[in-house]
């Protein structure tokens, strides 16, 4: 592979996280030369940035590199990175043939390096966990000049039986307070309004000296900072100074996405979620007691092993009583490696299809009802880009809610008042709110 005008093609899966990944591998290679390519037959580096929270996930991504193989060049590179890879390690090499290189969410620093070696025909790994590692020095590559992710912590020290994440992101560690501060400082004077905080369980964020409540009033009070959101949190690490900060900041947006996964005690206990269903409920009574129009979505599994039917009814009736927003709603899958593998009594596929889409339904009549309850109201709204239908364009609200408006593209970036006009039961349209007049009427 020719060291002039390299270019590269990563594509992203997953969650906000693997996200800001990309944006970091993209500042990596662009130091080392890298020209970024949105087609991958125009690319000498290919790079699939992977998810490895569900199985369906992973053979999803195995389709889509068996795809990208015929775009792979002579002397060219197809390489899996992320949390697959960290996963699966070399083993990744013996289940796609065609793959080059291998590396795990702590190894971009070394892609210059181990692309040249994978270049040369060697077939290159790393998995290793640097619990040091969070990149400070990388330039990241962001091509969204309006809101930008920022992490601020690594790894996960919770250890849920059902979840890969210790596996393929290692230890909790947080990053220094003063440098988190320094990086949106930089994204600010290039013009981001908008900062949404990353880490596994976010509000756990601690450096040694500083909290997550400390982290939120120190972000927020960076000149340019109009709106702060972070994801995601862990219900038993909203102590009262974070739950205060939340209130006080009027930079933090009143919305929340608090996983529950199971509304049943028993079943969280197995899935080791450390609270009760009690505990949760009195959680979110506590951040909307503090934020009154706060909006709560969650994460929700269906099918974990053990789950019976009145396990279930208790995730339908914890929905209804806290009325969530919107929900990401999921089948348990079998991830080997974690310690929900040994747990007996497997809930039957075809049970736990079933009880997805009673949840899912369950989930939407509530968010259809509270949105069109919106339906009227005027909200702020940051606009982020063009929307994907007709000419319109995409916004959103401090709670979250996507908003289509029609309006230029200089209007990207600005924030507007809009009076919401209808909904999809999941998305609103609006206009721009009008001041109200009232007529004098002679007679």
């Amino acid at each position: 592979m020719s060291d002039t005008m390299k270019r590269v093609y990563v594509e992203t899966y997953g969650c906000q996280m693997n996200v800001a990944d990309t944006e970091l591998i993209l500042g990596l290679l662009g130091r080392d030369g890298y020209l970024v390519t949105d087609t991958p037959a125009d690319a000498d580096v290919i790079l699939v940035n992977t998810c490895a929270i569900r199985d369906n996930a992973e053979q999803r991504i195995y389709g889509r590199v068996g795809e990208l193989k015929r775009h792979k060049r002579a002397g060219g590179v197809l390489g899996v990175v992320g949390c697959m890879a960290q996963r699966l390690g070399a083993g990744l090499l013996d289940r796609i043939p065609h793959v080059d290189l291998v590396v795990g969410p702590d190894g971009y620093r070394g892609l210059p390096e181990l692309i040249r070696r994978a270049a040369g025909g060697e077939r290159a790994v790393d998995v290793e966990f640097r619990s040091w590692e969070h990149y400070e020095d990388v330039p990241a590559v962001r091509t969204n000049r309006v809101s930008a992710f920022v992490t601020v912590q690594r790894g996960c020290n919770y250890r849920c039986t059902f979840c890969v994440v210790p596996m393929t992101r290692g230890a909790e560690r947080s990053r220094n307070l003063t440098d988190v501060v320094r990086e949106v400082e930089g994204l600010a004077r290039g013009g981001v309004t908008e900062v949404t905080l990353l880490g596994q369980t976010v509000n756990s964020y601690h450096d040694g000296t500083h909290d997550f409540a400390d982290l939120l009033r120190r972000v927020a009070s960076v000149d340019g900072i109009r709106r702060l959101r972070f994801t995601s949190p862990h219900p038993n690490d909203f102590s009262h100074r974070v739950v205060d900060a939340m209130a006080e900041v009027r930079e933090v947006c009143e919305h929340v996405h608090l996983p529950v996964q199971s509304g049943a005690t028993r079943v969280l206990k197995r899935m080791l979620r450390r609270y009760s269903r009690e505990s949760y409920l009195a959680c979110v009574d506590r951040l909307r007691t503090a934020i009154p129009d706060l909006a709560v979505t969650t994460d929700i599994i269906v099918g974990f092993p053990g789950e019976t039917e009145e396990d279930f009814l208790e995730t339908e009736s914890l929905v209804r009583e806290v009325r969530f927003d919107d929900a990401f709603t999921f089948k348990y899958s079998v991830r080997d490696g974690t310690p929900a593998v040994k747990i007996k009594s497997h809930v039957p596929d075809d049970v736990a299809g079933e009880r997805l889409e009673r949840i899912i339904d369950t989930v939407r009549r509530i968010a259809r009802s509270k949105n069109a309850g919106l339906v009227g109201t005027t909200h702020e709204v940051l606009v982020a880009k063009r929307a994907r239908r007709g000419e319109l364009l995409q916004s959103r609200t401090r709670t979250n809610k996507v908003v289509l408006i029609e309006g230029t593209l200089d209007l990207v970036g600005s924030y507007q008042h809009i009076r919401l006009t209808g909904t999809t039961g999941s998305t609103f349209t609006g206009v721009p709110a009008a001041v109200r007049r009232e007529l004098a009427v002679i007679g």
